[in-house]
């Protein structure tokens, strides 16, 4: 049996414990048993980071593409517009974030173009095209452009060695940056960048 010496610190222990389990941290979640559960590792649904080594859905991602004509949320219930460009410039988008910012031979095997040269698109990538490229690569690509002398080798789209570079390329260029040249796919929304690129196309052509 217990001494009254033992019955003592028994009650003293169980009195402390009692004084010590309560406060007024409201934010204290007391002992977690099973910290996994409360703090999972987050990923982003199409990347992966480095060093993973997912072989199983494509290009790597942590997550499969949606299938191809999948409507975006914006249009839900909207059934004329399940094949409009939203569709293809999302699969694009989805593939470019998962390639990494060095890695410009898979950026120009797997992104194309969803939009078409027409006029209105030309026109469009030609605003954004003063409003961002302007300045560096010069109004007709000669990279003869006022920050241009700054830098000192600004690329010209109608180079020989310019002329055949494809969608995926200029797009991986414009948003990750190559070089000297900043990236700006924070600035640029996915849309504007692909109108750039046809305007680019357009300017090697001349």
């Amino acid at each position: 049996m217990f001494t009254n010496k033992t019955k003592g610190l028994l009650l003293t222990g169980i009195v402390a414990l009692a004084m010590t389990s309560c406060g007024d941290k409201h934010n204290d979640s007391g002992t977690e048993f099973a910290p996994n559960m409360y703090h999972s590792v987050g990923y982003e649904p199409l990347s992966q980071t480095d060093g993973d080594t997912n072989t199983i859905n494509p290009h790597g991602m942590n997550m499969r593409l949606p299938v191809k004509g999948t409507v975006p949320r914006k249009y839900y219930g909207q059934e004329a517009k399940s094949d409009s460009i939203d569709g293809d410039l999302l699969q694009m988008e989805l593939i470019s974030r998962n390639i990494k910012s060095g890695d410009m031979a898979s950026s120009e095997a797997l992104l194309t173009n969803p939009y078409e040269p027409t006029e209105s698109n030309l026109e469009a990538g030609k605003a954004q095209y003063e409003r961002f490229c302007m300045h560096c690569h010069g109004e007709t690509g000669k990279g003869d452009g006022a920050v241009a002398k700054m830098y000192k080798g600004v690329p010209v789209y109608s180079s020989d060695a310019l002329k055949t570079l494809n969608d995926g390329h200029i797009y991986h260029t414009i948003t990750h940056g190559k070089g000297r040249m900043w990236a700006h796919g924070s600035q640029i929304s996915s849309a504007d960048r692909w109108k750039i690129v046809l305007y680019v196309h357009q300017l090697q052509q001349q």
